[in-house]
């Protein structure tokens, strides 16, 4: 979470920091902040709330400087304020920091004891104090070397010098930063999306590594300050233009584009040729594995649940799924016959990497499910399958999750059909299915009208339940996250034979409930689940697929069709409703839907 963003340059740098600041407002929007250095003294405006808000300031101030650094905060240590907002100065340097310094409270009563005074509620601040008392009586990189040592956890680090208005430093512990390259500029961001618009040629900062960056020249060491050299990659700008259109949310504009990336990420996989799956690079043999782990947070985790059920039916592998966070505490027993699979948006999930990296650690099999190929999970796996859906600014992920789940499913149909567990007969059928997908997802977006008058009734209710059975329990907890996400609605997803469990109790007279039975095997028992729900007053919306068979029930409140598929495909279809169930409940409560509280979209702390 938070973005970082540093120009140094031979040209005035506020306005365009503002600008890279806007494109990383998804990362963090409780508060943001920019420094200059300006005649010998650092300037700061900052101001709680969004990076419009820091716009008009720094237009009363008239903010001047050719080196500044900028930042959009997710709030860890101390609430969302104008005073907990980065940047975070002291009378020699100023800072931002993306991460968590764990042992900041030691730090800050030893600073303290030096006569330093804190400001902020923040951990960050700590560094700003820190930098300045070691700069006494050390150079400028042994400082930097010595601060390092010093701070425990993870970060992030944009530093300026009052009294060095020719450079900036950036340094890196887990969450990540990325160098780019101009002509008499340079460059320092939290991810390549900030600073494309500026350049399309870009260096990463590994863990432990820092930069000291100048107009002309950018300087790469090891924590140690041993000088090392750093590849520069040509990063592609198709994403720069990535707008709003005429809809009024990128979510909104990201769920209709679900079809066109549907089939975007087909065309890269599938040779509609020669009717079959191409994953070029597979660096194993087939018979090399025989299980395989599935890793992921949040949404990413519901799309590894889900494949676990097209992998258990389509190949003999042993299948396990973990969630980033417990996985990387335990003690876990690795096994070289394993491939371990980590699935992310943004391929910076802070517990995910952790995952990867133990792994990595272990010498394991590791395969990465990423939206960007640049990011740090995918630049550290074995193998990197894009989802290719295009840059999702909505921090509630719908089409990447549908990437997540369809690359997954690739994958599964090419391990089955390696492994010879169904016939080429049955692997082209799959395949042919698959091609029908994007087509029926247009067509599902069209019971938008429906899903209008239902979102009000959820958007209302003290509480709500989602239940699935086979494929459909992960949608079901998709759902209910998308109504936590965005409409703030408690809502729970239950495998629906779980209700007589316990779950049952907290239904009451009036209680809205999403059903989802597709016509699969466990119809007939969803259908009687629902029936038990109904007879103790839930109203129920049931999601379904069209059928010659009528659903016959009187008490059912409203009904979804979606169109009818293989069973293996139904989960991307039933998806769909249920994003637009809880853009509808957001919208009619008036919530920010692109940025809702509390969350951002790419999760670098623990």
């Amino acid at each position: 979470m938070c973005g970082i963003i540093g120009i140094i340059s031979t040209n005035e740098v506020s306005s365009r920091i503002v600008n890279s600041l806007k494109k990383l407002e998804y990362r963090g929007y409780d508060s943001a902040g920019i420094a200059t250095l300006v005649d010998g003294n650092i300037n700061e405006v900052k101001c709680e709330g969004r990076v419009d808000i820091l716009e008009k300031d720094i237009l009363k101030f008239n903010l001047k400087g050719d080196i500044g650094i900028g930042h959009v905060r997710w709030a860890t240590h101390g609430k969302p304020s104008k005073i907990n907002a980065h940047p975070h100065s002291s009378e020699q340097v100023s800072v931002v920091h993306n991460g968590i310094i764990e042992n900041s409270t030691i730090l800050k009563k030893f600073l303290e004891k030096k006569g330093y005074v804190f400001k902020s509620q923040t951990d960050t601040e700590v560094i700003a104090h820190l930098v300045t008392d070691y700069l006494k009586k050390n150079s400028l990189k042994n400082t930097i070397i010595k601060v390092l040592k010093k701070l425990h956890g993870s970060f992030a680090l944009g530093v300026i010098f009052k009294d060095r208005d020719d450079l900036m430093v950036g340094a890196r512990r887990g969450s990540p930063l990325a160098v780019g390259y101009g002509p008499n500029e340079n460059y320092l961001g939290s991810d390549s999306y900030a600073l494309k618009s500026m350049t399309n040629k870009i260096s990463y900062l590994e863990d432990g590594e820092f930069c000291i960056i100048k107009k002309d020249q950018i300087e790469f060491f090891e924590g140690n300050g041993v000088k090392i050299n750093k590849k520069v990659m040509n990063l592609s700008k198709e994403d720069i233009h990535y707008d709003k259109g005429d809809y009024k949310y990128f979510m909104e504009k990201e769920i209709d584009e679900q079809p066109s990336t549907i089939n975007d990420c087909i065309n890269e996989y599938v040779d509609r040729y020669n009717n079959q799956i191409n994953i070029y690079n597979f660096p194993w043999k087939i018979n090399s594995f025989q299980s395989i782990v599935l890793i992921g947070c949040g949404t990413a985790y519901h799309s590894c649940l889900v494949a676990k059920y097209w992998l258990e039916q389509n190949t003999n592998l042993d299948v396990s799924i973990d969630i980033a966070s417990e996985f990387r505490y335990r003690k876990v027993r690795f096994k070289k016959d394993c491939l371990y699979v980590f699935v992310s948006q943004s391929g910076e999930t802070a517990d995910t990497y952790a995952a990867l990296e133990l792994c990595k650690k272990n010498k394991m099999k590791t395969c990465a499910v990423v939206n960007v190929v640049e990011s740090s999970i995918a630049r550290d796996a074995d193998l990197v399958l894009p989802i290719y859906c295009g840059q999702e600014i909505g921090v509630a992920s719908t089409k990447a999750f549908l990437g997540q789940m369809l690359v997954l499913y690739i994958l599964s149909i090419k391990i089955s059909f390696d492994q010879k567990f169904i016939t080429k007969k049955d692997y082209q059928s799959k395949i042919k299915n698959l091609l029908s997908l994007s087509n029926s997802a247009k067509k599902t977006l069209k019971l938008d009208h429906k899903l209008l008058n239902i979102g009000k009734v959820f958007a209302h209710a003290k509480g709500c339940m989602f239940l699935g059975r086979g494929y459909s329990f992960p949608i079901a907890l998709e759902g209910a996250l998308k109504l936590k996400e965005l409409a703030y609605v408690h809502a729970e997803g239950y495998p629906a034979g779980e209700m007589k469990h316990g779950p049952l109790a907290l239904i009451e007279e009036g209680m809205p409930v999403v059903v989802i039975a597709p016509r699969d095997d466990h119809y007939k028992k969803t259908m009687s689940n629902m029936q038990e729900v109904i007879a103790r007053g839930a109203k129920v919306l049931l999601i379904t697929n069209k059928n010659k068979d009528e659903v016959v029930s009187e008490n059912i409140w409203e009904q979804i069709e979606v169109d009818k598929l293989n069973d293996e495909l139904i989960p991307f279809l039933v998806t769909i409703p249920l994003q637009k169930l809880a853009f509808y409940s957001a919208l009619e409560k008036g919530y920010d839907i692109d940025k809702p509280r509390n969350l951002a979209k790419s999760v670098t702390v623990e």
